[in-house]
């Protein structure tokens, strides 16, 4: 990536970090797929072209009008197949979208939710409908009004309602082995709550009920699954990788002990220690010196 794509790209992930939303028009195959930090945002496409999804454990592909709905805890790819490809993004934050604490989450959404419908065909009169609710969006968020934030989450709400009302599409290629399944999204899940890039944001996911509850899914069933498909247990994969994240942190940065404790999830320094200690016969300090 050149030095000024990479420039812009820097100023667009720090706007939606800073704003919790961002809408913008596709334009061409280079808007269709801009970069943005994807463990932080929910995504609502609606585009027309020729495209192949790949989310989960499927595959999707049209050359119609999609409405498609992307979870940040989901892994999810897009190729762009035609040389034509135009529609909408919009990206939000889980705290931008919810009013109260009561507002249901996303992940239990039909269209975000593991084993759910992320992807929708849009007839012409839906998509015109749709394209309006967009612009609207686009046009809200360089508003001044007051309520802009309160009224984007009404039309994002509405879209939600609209693609209720909508069929799936039945055109995905599936995998068989339901287990082999759910270790592929478990995995990828896990990867993608690192690295740990500072230490005002500690690892959220860290036990195998953090993560089945993040895929909808009970404990035992995602334990099952990932010690059939690897022979190693859910605890023991999260455990080897925040070790692997906890020596990189330890050997690449100038963070105190305490400070990568907080970062890695653990309440106390001897919590994080005890837990080094035993799975690689060594602690922080001493691996630490080594290394220098």
């Amino acid at each position: 990536m050149k030095e000024k794509e990479i420039r812009l790209v820097s100023e667009f992930n720090n706007e939606l970090k800073l704003k919790g939303f961002k809408a913008f028009q596709i334009e061409d195959d280079t808007d269709a797929t801009r970069l943005y930090s994807r463990k932080d945002f929910f995504k609502i496409c609606l585009t027309t072209g020729n495209s192949k999804i790949h989310y989960a454990d499927r595959s999707f592909e049209s050359e119609d009008t999609i409405l498609f709905f992307g979870n940040p805890h989901i892994p999810y790819s897009w190729e762009t197949l035609s040389t034509t490809y135009v529609g909408y993004t919009c990206l939000f934050s889980e705290d931008f979208f919810k009013q109260t604490e009561r507002s249901e989450s996303l992940h239990q959404s039909p269209f975000f939710k593991i084993g759910g419908t992320p992807v929708l065909k849009i007839t012409e009169e839906q998509r015109l409908f749709l394209n309006t609710i967009f612009k609207k969006m686009i046009e809200e968020q360089k508003s001044d009004y007051a309520f802009k934030d309160e009224l984007i989450r009404n039309y994002i709400n509405l879209i939600i309602h609209e693609a209720l009302k909508l069929q799936p599409s039945e055109n995905y290629e599936k995998h068989n082995n339901a287990a082999s399944r759910i270790t592929s999204v478990f995995l990828e899940l896990l990867e993608r709550q690192f690295p740990i890039e500072t230490t005002d944001h500690p690892l959220q996911l860290k036990t195998a009920q953090d993560y089945a509850q993040n895929l909808n899914i009970h404990a035992n069933y995602l334990n099952r699954s990932v010690k059939e498909i690897t022979g190693k247990s859910t605890t023991t994969h999260i455990s080897e990788r925040i070790i692997t994240e906890a020596k990189a942190l330890l050997q690449h940065t100038d963070w105190n002990i305490a400070e990568i404790a907080h970062a890695l999830g653990f309440e106390y320094p001897t919590y994080f220690n005890n837990f080094f200690k035993k799975l690689t016969g060594t602690n922080p300090k001493t691996l630490r010196e080594t290394e220098v």
